[in-house]
């Protein structure tokens, strides 16, 4: 139980639980997915890359497994190598959302523990797999805008202005090709 709450502890803080864990990278001291669900208990399991189906949609982080964790503290999260996701907490969002938080964890794999980064990772993901409209786009600034921030975390309302020009900028882009 104290390596759970080791583990939880680590990524309770969100990304900042992934910069803890990108720290430690250096050190080699990152869990694996199998060591993380070994630490979480019977109730996770890992699910194998390109197997994983969130609101009825088959969602990939590249070769990377997701954890499944119903006893995890947030939505999701990340550490070097693979995404976690309680789905317990994630069914009672909206698809849009469902899928913004899964491809948010993917884009610090792709990303490191930047937010910003992550979170327009996730934003042009979604309007280049068009599993993003302008509305899921409004879901998203709804379930992010009564946050108030943090070292890690802009607040949600300047995080949803930035993720908004980066839907615009997807969109250009695709217009152009």
């Amino acid at each position: 139980m104290a390596g759970r709450r080791l583990v939880h502890a680590m990524v309770a803080l969100g990304c900042a639980g992934l910069t803890i864990c990108a720290m430690a990278s250096l050190a080699g001291a990152e869990p694996t997915a199998a060591q993380y669900v070994t630490g979480a208990g019977r109730k996770a399991k890992i699910v194998p890359p390109g197997r994983l189906v969130v609101a009825g949609r088959r969602m990939t982080c590249g070769r990377r497994p997701t954890v499944l964790d119903p006893d995890f503290v947030d939505f999701g999260g990340a550490y070097p190598g693979f995404v976690i996701l309680n789905m317990k907490k994630m069914r009672r969002l909206p698809r849009a959302v469902q899928y913004y938080v899964f491809a948010h964890e993917c884009g610090h794999q792709f990303r490191g523990p930047n937010e910003e980064a992550a979170d327009c990772f996730a934003i042009k993901r979604g309007r280049r797999q068009g599993w993003l409209s302008a509305a899921g786009l409004s879901q998203i600034c709804k379930f992010l805008r009564p946050l108030a921030g943090d070292n890690m975390h802009a607040p949600g309302t300047l995080r949803c202005e930035v993720m908004r020009q980066c839907y615009e900028n997807a969109g250009h882009r695709k217009a152009k090709r």
